[in-house]
């Protein structure tokens, strides 16, 4: 093989091994957009797994999340986790979480959660999840969540460029 094909190829090996993972999609149900939709990895046998997203109303009037639903969980709630002396609490959210015109309504870890309930299969990491959500407005909509770290915080985001923020000339 010549050099120059080595080179070549080898630029080619080298910059796929460096791109960034791909990202979730977003979801769109009416005039909400759902973003970064993840999970924590549950191991076999655990009972619960906690997920999270993120949902911005770009309409006009309010809408709300009123409730989930998965093949892996006989159950999900939407949770609010709070520190209390110290404790972790876990409380369902009555009547779900509203989301104002013009707001994002974020779920993430030791805030509010979507907690998956008796487990029916384990969650690894790298796999996918399928969950229906279900907004009193919007209704129902599929999501695919993408299974992380059992401790991990969120989905990493994509590493800003060296003239990200700065003008163009």
């Amino acid at each position: 093989m010549r050099l120059g094909t080595y080179l070549f190829i080898s630029m080619l090996l080298v910059g796929a091994l460096n791109n960034q993972p791909a990202q979730s999609q977003e979801v769109k149900a009416g005039d909400l957009v759902i973003s970064q939709p993840w999970s924590r990895a549950a191991p076999r046998g655990a009972e619960t797994a906690s997920s999270y997203l993120t949902v911005e109303n770009k309409g006009a009037t309010a809408d709300r999340l009123v409730g989930a639903s998965s093949d892996v969980a006989e159950k999900i709630e939407i949770e609010q986790i709070s520190k209390v002396g110290g404790a972790t609490q876990v409380k369902p959210v009555d009547g779900g979480l509203a989301i104002a015109p013009g707001e994002k309504m974020v779920l993430a870890p030791g805030g509010n959660r979507l907690g998956l309930q008796k487990l029916k299969s384990q969650l690894k990491k790298g796999a996918k999840v399928s969950m229906t959500l279900t907004f009193e407005k919007a209704g129902q909509v599929a999501v695919s969540f993408d299974v992380l770290s059992p401790a991990a915080k969120g989905p990493v985001a994509p590493k800003a460029s060296a003239d990200d923020g700065k003008m163009k000339k």
